[in-house]
């Protein structure tokens, strides 16, 4: 294992909402060093909720943490010629891995009760995929239905800019920004045939968020995931 590797681990069935967002919701959490990305002028973020699998940190597989749902809300950012994402929010089932996270990276990591379920209908092939977080009282959830087969995203094309950012980026406390590369082959996608968001999402993501988040996504899919190496963050 090379002694940049700092995670590794499979994510998997990946449901993806994307919106159009204007660009002065976001830029108040653009990290210093880097700018706002944009697609055919529009600036998006993403609520993606997916399952780790087989989660190693420096090599070792901890108890009980190696298997997990993840919903976040991110959005896109560039420095240079890298493209790479914030997160706004990271919600996760395990204190443990929120720990770690906001330590070694500085992420916004917040620990929930979290579920999902992905599943195949047989009568008629249709991939159903949904993730729950929250408590059972105020329950949120994003799901997909697609009968579409999965192809991979063609250049220049929202699901290419979507999926195809490879570098993270987080603000850090003293004003700094810690950079950190995310490496994984291109993903299958599959488009939705219907999706959603229900719930009280300002619970989680604030008032202007959620109102925004309650317009219609500008593009929803399911990705198929791979296995992925998340490198040790560096300073820039």
């Amino acid at each position: 294992m090379s002694t940049r590797t700092f995670l590794t681990a499979e994510w998997r069935d990946l449901v993806m909402l994307n919106y159009a967002l204007e660009p002065s919701l976001l830029e108040p959490f653009v990290p210093a060093g880097t700018e706002l990305d944009s697609f055919e002028g529009q600036t998006y973020a993403s609520l993606v909720g997916f399952n780790f699998n087989r989660t190693r940190i420096a090599g070792i597989a901890i108890p009980f943490h190696q298997a997990f749902e993840e919903v976040n809300l991110r959005f896109y950012v560039r420095r240079g010629s890298k493209r790479g994402a914030v997160f706004i929010s990271e919600l996760v089932p395990k204190f443990a891995v929120a720990a770690i996270a906001r330590y070694a990276f500085g992420e916004k990591y917040s620990r929930v009760p979290m579920a999902h379920h992905v599943q195949t209908r047989p009568v008629d092939d249709v991939l159903e995929a949904e993730y729950f977080w929250g408590p059972q009282t105020n329950r949120c959830s994003i799901w997909i239905e697609t009968a579409q087969r999965g192809y991979l995203p063609p250049e220049q094309s929202l699901g290419q800019f979507i999926t195809e950012h490879y570098w993270g980026y987080a603000s850090q406390k003293d004003g700094g920004c810690l950079e950190y590369e995310v490496q994984h082959p291109r993903w299958l996608v599959r488009d939705a045939d219907n999706f959603g968001l229900s719930g009280d999402a300002g619970r989680y993501y604030g008032s202007e968020f959620a109102t925004a988040l309650s317009q219609p996504a500008r593009s929803a899919f399911i990705a198929e995931g791979s296995a992925v190496t998340v490198c040790k963050g560096k300073r820039i």
